[in-house]
């Protein structure tokens, strides 16, 4: 009973787990090389704001387009 419980133990701490810290520690580092690891600074709060704002003065546009090419050729969206 023991060796069943024993083996998948034993092949986890030996292969699994030590993977597992390295995959971890080089996640961690890339992300504080590429400075994500802290708060969002000023500046990247005000990009942020203006980001979104633009994402959602294209959402319109696309809407318009979209509204335009179904008036225009109705079947557009068949092609793909």
């Amino acid at each position: 009973m023991s060796e069943t419980i024993f083996v998948p133990v034993i092949l986890f701490l030996v292969i699994v787990c030590p993977l597992w810290l390295v995959l971890h520690y080089r996640a961690q580092a890339r992300r504080e090389t590429l400075g994500l690891s802290g708060p969002a600074s000023p500046h990247d709060q005000e990009l942020m704001a203006r980001m979104v704002a633009l994402l959602e003065k294209m959402e319109g546009r696309i809407g318009s387009l979209e509204k335009i090419l179904d008036a225009e050729h109705p079947r557009w969206r068949d092609r793909q």
